[in-house]
């Protein structure tokens, strides 16, 4: 079994962050795992991407053409990665700022009010974790445990106290949505 994901948004929302806290999990659950960041110089504001690709042999290579998964936060994004998605995979979309459309007929849409649930948790900032939370219940491959594993390794004793938060912005979003 080999997966590709591609989780994008716009700088500052926490993408690089989620695609490590993702990649860390599935280290946790003993795949093989690659992570791939994508930036522009602008950082803030502007587009940032990563690929995570997992496997239970060898990954075959870091940069894909298509993904099995898409993880989007904005709609610049979701118009971007919507065709890159495989038929038959799934993207996941933050319909807090994506428009809810079907563009295609031979993939998944999962749309869900991320922004909208880490704001009700008190910050927009926590959106990339309430995302994973989505995507853990969206998919059969990725355990919610391995999750909380990874957001406190990740996180470390540096940002211990914004563990709670982020344990909870996961919960949140793994009970947005039931499995495709």
């Amino acid at each position: 079994m080999e997966k590709n994901f591609i989780l994008a948004g716009f700088g500052g929302q926490g993408i690089l962050l989620a695609g490590t806290i993702l990649a860390n999990a599935f280290m946790l659950d003993n795949k093989n795992v690659t992570w791939y960041p994508c930036y522009g110089a602008e950082m803030r504001g502007g587009t940032v991407n990563c690929e995570v690709v997992v496997s239970d042999t060898e990954v075959s290579s870091v940069h894909k053409s298509d993904c099995d998964y898409a993880l989007v936060l904005n709609q610049q994004s979701f118009d971007r990665f919507v065709k890159s998605v495989k038929s038959g995979g799934t993207i996941i979309a933050n319909s807090t700022l994506v428009a809810e459309s079907k563009p295609r007929n031979d993939i998944y849409y999962v749309f869900a009010p991320m922004g909208k649930i880490a704001n009700d948790l008190g910050t927009n900032k926590v959106t990339n974790v309430v995302s994973l939370g989505v995507l853990s219940s969206a998919i059969d491959i990725l355990s919610k445990d391995a999750l909380k594993l990874a957001i406190e390794k990740v996180l470390g004793s540096k940002k211990k106290d914004l563990l709670p938060l982020n344990l909870k912005a996961l919960e949140a979003g793994s009970e947005l949505i039931a499995k495709v």
